[in-house]
Parts: structure tokens; C-alpha cells; sequence
């Protein structure tokens, strides 16, 4: 059966975004991509459309202004599309001891992204879902939300926050009619960690396919679940398990340890 719901996607054309743009897309559902380069946006818009047959429209916003998510929310509001899905799946990381190597901008884009969009993008899309009974919210973190991250403070750190505050808002939303689920991937054969420098680590020796991790995810929302855990290589599936046992200071040179560039050939 078709499905007739609108998925709005952030990083849409990014590795785990492609992949959510698909598997709405071969549901029959409509979409809404969005990202910054414009270029990008359409080459994927004609692409969807001529594979799967659905609707789609492109918005073109740096997440990282500010501004971002309201020109999002008007446009969609301007154009008349109803948004039934709210994926925020875009996000960075960056390797780089935060004193010494990351720039203020670097780590202030990456706050912008990953932690203050979504916040604003969910505070003006789920007035409208509540008001219709109905919608759902997957927002994209990680595995590294349960730990400190040396090497990747911040972002190891915005991950904790999207992922806590997607947990409170799944409980203040219950009985709604609206869900927010959080996905939490492990290591993903993606852009991410050549973009963040980290292609060369132990982190991601061992990284996957991300279509398994965003069709878990995706169903996961469908399905209203809190949080969805997906695509733990090497070491991550153990140290998920018994990460919360090892005293902190031992998990912290751990963790260093593992984000070191050039650490993969060691």
C-alpha cells in the first residue's frame, strides 16, 4: 500500500540521508530535502523522482545559521506541505583535541548542527503534529552519547544532549499521538569520518553499511520506539554493554586512545 505521509529530511544527501531518502521514498511516501548545496538538492530530487515516482521538494539551508530551521518551517508552511516526518539526520563530527586543534568555528557550527537546529526545527514542527494528533520524529545521535568523547568533546557532548532531550520529549509527548525516537549508530561507512578526520582511526576500522542502521531506525520511528541502538562493529557492541562498569578515568584513555589519527595502522 502507498504510503501517503511527507518525510522531511535534513543532510538528505549524505550517506545515512540517501539511505532514509530511499527507503521513504520506495514506500511511496513524498519528500522534503534539505541541505546546503543547491546543486546537490536537485541532482537527488530528479533522481528520487524518476526511481520511485513521488513528490519531491528541496529547501536550501546551512544548519548552521541560526535562522535555518525557520526558513525551513516557513517554507513548508508558504508552499502548503504538511510535514508528517521530521528526520533530523544532519549532523557533523571533528577530531582534534578541543584546547589545541579545533577552531572556535568549528566547534560552534557543530553545536549549530547538531544540538541547536533540530532543537529549533522540533519546537515549531511538533506544535503542528500535536495540534493534528499525529507525527513522528526520528532525530539522528550516536552510541557516543553514553560516554565522554577525548579528541571529540563537543561532539561526543551534543550527541548526549540530543539523545536526553529526545528521551524527555518521547515521555512529554506520550498520549499525543506523536513519537520522537533517537537513533544511536555505531560506526557508519560514511562521509562523517573522512569530513571529521577520523577515517584513519581504531574508531572506524571496523565501520558499516549504513542502509541496515537507517531502515532500523526508520522502523523504529514508525513503530514509536524511544531509542533504536544499530551497526556496533569490532569492540563498540561490548563496550556498550559494559561501558557504564569501568571506572571513568580508564574509559576516558580508552576513548583517546581509539580517536588518535593515524591509530588504524598502529
Amino acid at each position: 500500500m502507498a504510503n501517503n505521509r511527507t518525510a522531511l529530511i535534513t543532510g538528505s544527501y549524505g550517506g545515512l540521508g540517501t539511505c532514509f531518502v530511499n527507503i521513504h521514498a520506495e514506500t511511496g511516501g513524498d519528500l522534503i530535502l534539505v541541505g546546503r548545496n543547491p546543486d546537490k538538492l536537485n541532482v537527488q530530487k530528479a533522481e528520487v523522482e524518476k526511481k520511485y515516482s513521488v513528490t519531491v521538494h528541496t529547501i536550501t539551508a546551512d544548519l548552521s545559521l541560526p535562522d535555518a530551521a525557520q526558513k525551513i518551517y516557513d517554507t513548508c508552511k508558504e508552499q502548503g506541505w504538511t510535514v508528517d516526518y521530521l528526520i533530523n539526520n544532519a549532523g557533523f563530527g571533528g577530531q582534534g583535541d578541543f584546547t589545541r586543534e579545533r577552531t572556535m568555528e568549528q566547534d560552534m557550527s557543530m553545536i549549530a548542527v547538531n544540538i541547536e537546529t533540530p532543537t529549533r526545527l522540533c519546537k515549531l514542527f511538533l506544535p503542528d503534529f500535536v495540534a493534528r494528533k499525529a507525527g513522528k520524529v526520528l532525530n539522528v545521535s550516536s552510541t557516543a552519547a553514553t560516554m565522554p568523547g577525548p579528541l571529540q568533546a563537543c561532539y561526543y557532548a551534543t550527541k548526549a544532549y540530543l539523545t536526553n532531550w529526545s528521551n524527555a520529549l518521547w515521555r512529554e509527548l506520550k498520549g499525543t499521538g506523536v513519537t520522537v525516537t533517537c537513533l544511536m549508530p555505531g560506526a557508519m561507512q560514511t562521509g562523517f569520518a573522512n569530513a571529521g578526520g577520523l577515517s584513519d582511526t581504531k574508531l572506524f576500522a571496523n565501520a558499516v553499511d549504513p542502509m541496515p542502521i537507517a531502515q532500523d531506525g526508520y522502523t523504529g520511528m514508525l513503530h514509536g520506539k524511544l531509542n533504536v541502538t544499530s551497526g556496533l562493529p569490532g569492540w563498540q557492541k561490548p563496550m556498550m554493554t559494559f561501558a557504564p562498569m569501568f571506572p571513568k578515568k580508564i574509559m576516558l584513555d580508552f576513548v583517546y586512545d581509539q580517536q588518535i589519527a593515524g591509530s588504524a595502522k598502529t
